[in-house]
């Protein structure tokens, strides 16, 4: 009874008011694709503006101008506008390299050097590696779609399965790697070593990657007709690629690398290298950033609304009803995991759901005297397989807006994720790895 004196407690209704913008949102877009027969073609923008004004209309004790003000604080968050300012330079580097030929010039080479076996585990290999290096899956993505795409256009292989291919290769990394900005929240708030969380977290990760890749390999045999000549042109068509790959894995500033590949992309085409003006180029690059708009504009709306679901007490409510009641350290695991990954898909943020919850996670793990590795994996890990299957997900935006796809057509194919899934119940269930790591 005392908690519900003090201001910080959200009541039952209070609370189901404040997420009901999510439920509205998931509804919406379920029921209209269901009536349409197709997931694919009901915008998810306009499931969002529906969704932001229900939940401008509820929130309470606000005049229309102050609810709207916290709109756009959320839609104007720092990160948000980090992520668009990466839209654009990807969406104007993407189509710039396509226009030159240097996607092409490079999905000509891979064909060229790999036995079509291992293209498809080659690529997921190849994302695992590099989100590894550089922290990041949305820099992994923006590096690889590209040639995902291109690569699905020359051997006929469903674009969404090749894409998914990268975006599951990229959570792999970002969940592992030591400069993430997931690992290192989810350390830091559980007070342990980056590299016990490593070795705990690879019992997880690890088995799920490799049943992936197995998959990928009995079934990833990529039949593709006769590739074209590699000629000098082509090796320097593949330059502007190559720079931001090696410079992604050198750890330098997406933002950066992108400015690196449009300026060699142009210093190629200036060369002569290329068959294509500046007129050309100019155009090539206007039309990439269009194409992100409604990646941007998604991006926008869905920040707005989730904002407004914050300050009207959602993520408060689902952290209150979610540790109110635990009995067991399963049952303490399975909070920790289930409560990030709520908050994760109020926040479509995994760093900031792990910063959201990780003191409640740690005072969790000491009153049932869990394993802070083990916590501090369950972060980083479920938050990652949340982020990765939200359609309003910067990584699935992202990917979806270079290879002009709607986010959910790949949920199907994202094996890892999936994979993932199972070995997070297994670890609970079974309370994995008991060992000393």
């Amino acid at each position: 009874m005392e908690n519900k004196q003090t201001a910080s407690y959200i009541s039952t209704g209070k609370g189901l008011l404040a997420l009901s913008p999510i439920v509205v949102f998931l509804l919406l877009y379920v029921a209209v694709s269901v009536i349409i027969g197709d997931f694919y073609k009901m915008p998810l923008s306009i499931a969002f503006i529906i969704a932001s004004m229900w939940a401008l209309l509820f929130t309470p004790k606000k005049k229309i101008t102050e609810r709207i003000e916290i709109f756009s604080k959320g839609a104007a968050n720092s990160n948000v506008l980090y992520m668009i300012w990466i839209f654009f330079l990807a969406g104007a580097f993407s189509a710039l390299a396509k226009g030159i030929g240097a996607i092409d010039a490079t999905v000509n080479l891979a064909l060229a050097s790999l036995p079509s076996s291992f293209l498809v585990p080659g690529l997921f290999i190849t994302a695992c590696f590099i989100s590894m290096s550089i922290g990041t899956s949305v820099g992994t993505i923006v590096a690889l779609t590209p040639f995902a795409c291109q690569l699905a256009q020359s051997t006929g292989v469903d674009t969404a399965f090749l894409v998914s291919v990268v975006l599951g290769g990229s959570f792999f990394g970002d969940n592992l790697s030591f400069i993430s900005d997931t690992t290192i929240a989810s350390t830091r708030s559980q007070k342990v070593k980056m590299n016990d969380k490593f070795k705990t977290n690879l019992w997880i990760a690890l088995p799920a990657a490799i049943a992936t890749l197995g998959i990928y390999i009995f079934t990833g045999d990529i039949q593709h007709t006769a590739h074209a000549p590699i000629t000098t042109a082509s090796w320097w068509n593949v330059t502007p690629y190559l720079i931001v790959i090696v410079s992604a894995m050198m750890g330098i500033n997406v933002l950066v690398v992108l400015t690196m590949g449009i300026i060699s992309c142009i210093a190629i085409a200036l060369c002569g290298l290329a068959d294509a003006s500046l007129i050309d180029m100019c155009g090539y690059m206007g039309g990439g950033i269009k194409d992100m708009s409604d990646l941007i504009i998604v991006t926008l709306l869905a920040a707005g609304l989730l904002g407004v679901i914050s300050h009207n007490g959602g993520v408060k409510y689902i952290i209150q009803v979610l540790t109110h009641r635990i009995n067991s350290c399963r049952g303490a695991q399975a909070v920790v995991a289930t409560l990030v990954s709520l908050v994760n898909l109020c926040t479509a943020n995994n760093t900031i759901a792990i910063i959201t919850v990780g003191d409640i996670a740690h005072k969790i793990s000491q009153q049932f005297q869990l394993d802070g590795r083990k916590v501090a994996s369950l972060l980083d890990t479920c938050s990652c397989i949340i982020q990765s299957l939200i359609p309003y997900g910067a990584q699935s935006l992202m990917a979806a807006g270079l290879a002009h796809l709607s986010p959910v057509a790949f949920l199907p194919y994202l094996y890892y994720t999936w994979a993932l899934s199972v070995m997070v119940i297994i670890s609970i269930a079974f309370n994995l790895p008991r060992r000393k790591v």
